[in-house]
Order: C-alpha cells, then structure tokens, then sequence
C-alpha cells in the first residue's frame, strides 16, 4: 500500500531474489495472504546442510501431495530452494504426479523430472551439478515421506 493506493501480488511476483523484492518506493506491506489448504494432503520438508539448524542450505525440498480415494496422488505442490535465486515450484512435476501411485511411478516421474527451472551455482557449500542431483534426491525423499502411510516413518 502507498499513497498511490493498493496492489496485490502472487509470491512468486513478489520475490525477485536474495534480498529483493516487487516493492517500490514508499510502498509497506500490510498483508500476506495464505490460502487455506485441504485438510487432506500430507507435507514434508527435506534440507540438506551441514547441519539441521542455523545454516544455509546446500539444497532444501518441500512437497505436499493429496491422494485421491483409489490412492493416486490428486494434487501435488513441491518447491525446491537453495538452487535459484528464489525458491522453484516445479509445476512439470506437480501435474507428471497425477493419477501415479505413490513407489515407483513417483520415483519414475522424479527421475524424468525436467529441472530446467532450477539455476543453482557453485559455491563453498557445493557445485551446481551436485546441488541439481541433490535436489532430485531431496525432493523423491519429500514425496516418499508425504506419501508414506499415517504414522509410517520414511527415512530422510
């Protein structure tokens, strides 16, 4: 909001990169809107670091996927982060889920993954080509845990 009146923005509009957004001069943020999700889908989040806490990561995946009664995936939301400049839904995966049965057609699908969308660089934590296979590997482990059966443990 600015003198000039209001806008809205999706996210992804929002945030340019590290340490820049779409906000203009003499503009404040005074919302951020979360819609509500169904209470039927699983998540996970899978980072890969040094350590758990209080580091940036070489690569982090989150996923969140909602199973249809015959137990296919009905929707699928994943974000990869640390491999962009800012984090990457990976929308060609999302909609190469649907209608596949959590094992191997979920593994199938990541592997044929097109991660063009991720631009990942080399630096001290890794090189590019190691973060773009980690992030393939993080993202299997984030749909496997959201995928596993109510109370069943996937290791990360």
């Amino acid at each position: 909001r600015s003198i000039r009146g209001s806008r809205v923005l999706p996210l992804g509009d929002f945030i340019l990169g590290n340490r820049k957004t779409a906000l203009l001069s003499n503009e404040l943020v005074t919302a951020i809107r979360v819609p509500k999700n169904s209470t039927h889908g699983t998540s996970a989040f899978v980072k890969l670091g040094a350590r758990r806490y209080l580091v940036i990561s070489i690569a982090m995946a989150a996923a969140r996927i909602e199973l249809a009664g015959d137990g296919s995936i009905a929707s699928a939301a994943i974000a990869v982060g640390s491999c962009s400049a800012v984090a990457q839904r990976l929308a060609g995966l999302e909609a190469a889920l649907v209608g596949q049965k959590p094992g191997p057609d979920i593994e199938r699908a990541v592997a044929e993954a097109d991660l063009a969308a991720l631009t990942p660089i080399d630096d001290v934590r890794g090189t590019a080509e190691y973060r773009r296979a980690a992030a393939r590997e993080i993202v299997l482990r984030a749909l496997a845990q959201a995928s596993a059966p109510s109370g069943q443990s996937v290791a990360a």
